[in-house]
């Protein structure tokens, strides 16, 4: 029974390192040229529900959570069963704490995983529900470092020649 116990602490330790991303947009969107801050709130609230409604209503949170809880339960059923079928009543309980354990370590990652993607879908429809009203998307620009150069630039080379002229016409005399 400790053993469950202490593998149950660890377990919930493990589990608890996991942040929750934040339940609003993750990117910048700044005002249009021709909005006022006013029309830029009115629209940035309208927006965040837009978003929300394209995942279902759900957070971010909600969805580690969910993932989080449903990998752990599924970890704890079958360790028990391998636990029953390995040692009996004994090992059954040990199986439990083991699954519980390898449970809530793959559901660390998988709510991670569940979470990214679920606010990337929010920060889609936030940002195309802002752009069509009106507002910037800040976008990363291209760096090209400046290069500073001793010499001139050669001149560009001579025009390849042309055809030779025509012969002159013929006198006749």
């Amino acid at each position: 029974m400790k053993k469950i116990l202490f593998l149950g602490s660890a377990a919930a330790l493990v589990a608890g390192c996991a942040t929750p991303p934040p339940s609003g947009p993750s990117v910048m969107v700044l005002p249009g040229s021709t909005k006022t801050f006013d029309q830029f709130r009115f629209d940035d609230n309208e927006c965040r529900q837009f978003a929300s409604s394209q995942i279902g209503g759900q957070t971010a949170a909600d969805a580690q959570t969910s993932s989080a809880v449903k990998s752990a339960a599924i970890g704890t059923a079958v360790g028990a069963a391998a636990g029953g079928l390995i040692g009996g009543n004994s090992g059954a309980g040990v199986g439990a704490g083991v699954g519980l354990l390898g449970g809530s370590l793959a559901g660390t990652g998988a709510s991670e995983s569940s979470g990214y993607s679920l606010q990337r879908r929010y920060d889609f429809g936030y940002q195309q529900c802002m752009y069509a009203k009106g507002h910037q998307i800040p976008m990363a620009g291209r760096y090209a470092p400046y290069q500073q150069s001793s010499k001139q630039a050669a001149p560009p080379p001579p025009p390849p020649p042309g055809p030779p002229p025509p012969p002159p016409p013929a006198k006749s005399s």
